[in-house]
């Protein structure tokens, strides 16, 4: 079965998920905002120059779950969805979602951002097959504030992606990615059929060098 293959922040949804968890957390308490957000603003504007270290990113953004259990985690989760994401899911995302599930494409969701936020978006718009950060959590089941295993970003993403292929018996034959971000540029490289998605600048540019597609979305 050929794969389907998406980013999410800024591809699927038209803003990055995991900023407006952290905005979420800040409203609910969960955390003190003015200093909190400016330095996720910082590491932010980090990973738009390509700069990231995204071991940084998590260790900073995990810390008001630290010492929560996985099923603490996911009671928060439908209440930023439903505030916080539906309202940025481009539509034209989810309607080619479904039209590639109906043309037999096998679609997964795959994310630099907290399973524990991407795996229930993506439910949100049809798709159960994810890929994201994982987080590390104690004998006693308490989150550690760490991650676990290869991060889903940059190269991260071909090597998870690698794993996920041999344990399903999948193949990247026929396949497709769609992305917005120059730091998914060695997964767009991989795929048959590379498609530039509400692309950042660096990354269109090298779409119209390659002859790659190009779409572009709007919230309606």
């Amino acid at each position: 079965m050929s794969l389907a293959i998406f980013d999410l922040d800024e591809t699927l949804v038209a803003a990055d998920t995991a900023s407006l968890w952290c905005e979420w957390m800040v409203e609910q308490g969960m955390v003190s905002g003015e200093v909190f957000m400016a330095e996720e603003a910082r590491m932010m504007q980090l990973y738009a120059d390509g700069q990231l270290d995204m071991a940084d990113y998590m260790a900073f953004t995990q810390q008001p779950l630290k010492g929560m259990t996985k099923e603490q985690i996911a009671e928060l989760i439908p209440a930023y969805i439903e505030q916080k994401i539906l309202p940025r899911v481009y539509p034209q995302g989810r309607a080619l979602i479904e039209d590639l599930q109906q043309s037999g494409y096998r679609v997964v969701v795959i994310s630099a951002t907290s399973e524990a936020l991407v795996e229930p978006i993506a439910n949100e718009l049809g798709v159960t097959d994810v890929l994201a950060i994982q987080l590390a959590y104690d004998d006693n089941g308490f989150h550690t504030g760490e991650t676990r295993g290869v991060l889903t970003f940059r190269e991260g993403k071909v090597t998870r992606l690698n794993e996920w292929l041999e344990l399903q018996k999948e193949s990247l034959n026929g396949s497709r990615f769609y992305s917005d971000s120059m730091n998914d540029l060695p997964l767009l490289e991989q795929v048959d059929h590379p498609v530039v998605t509400n692309g950042d600048h660096k990354l269109r540019t090298i779409a119209q060098q390659r002859n790659w597609q190009l779409l572009d979305w709007q919230l309606a």
